[in-house]
């Protein structure tokens, strides 16, 4: 389950990957939770930092920080391989994932966040319980670098 993508580490990346055929087998709540247990097992095996996740019904977002030596594709192919195995599902999931450098990792962890309330599973997104942003998970910090703080009151008042 190697990934053909140039970089694998010592980056911020979004990595998304789908369910087989697209089969909403995250939509059963005791599933959806053994993937973000199943998550946070792997990241416990191995070295990255999750600043931000999403388990929908059928795809599954991560928004990570990778450092060498470890690679987004040894991290997928352990969850993926242990979710497998876990479920007790033998085709769970598409062969490959989809992953991109997150240039902007505020934004990426936004559009993550929000992916629940687009597909009208949640009103908001704290409300979604399988998310990093229902504050019910223990993720990472995004380091101050990719926070741009936003201006004072008073700066540019006449």
């Amino acid at each position: 389950m190697t990934q053909r993508h140039p970089i694998q580490h010592n980056r911020t990346f979004m990595v998304t990957t789908n369910t087989k055929d697209r089969i909403p087998f995250f939509a059963n709540p005791a599933h959806a939770r053994e993937a973000i247990e199943t998550l946070y097992r792997v990241k416990n095996l191995h070295a990255f930092l999750l600043y931000a996740f999403v388990i929908m019904p059928d795809h599954c977002h991560f928004l990570m920080y990778v450092e060498a030596p470890e690679t987004v594709s040894h991290i997928m192919n352990a969850y993926k391989s242990g979710l497998t195995f876990d479920l007790g599902i033998p085709r769970l999931w598409q062969r490959r994932f989809y992953i991109r450098v997150a240039k902007q990792p505020i934004k990426a962890m936004n559009y993550i966040h929000l992916n629940p309330v687009r597909a009208d599973l949640a009103p908001s997104s704290p409300q979604y319980p399988w998310s990093s942003a229902s504050g019910k998970w223990i993720i990472d910090r995004i380091p101050k670098p990719y926070i741009i703080p936003k201006p004072h009151p008073s700066v540019g008042a006449a």
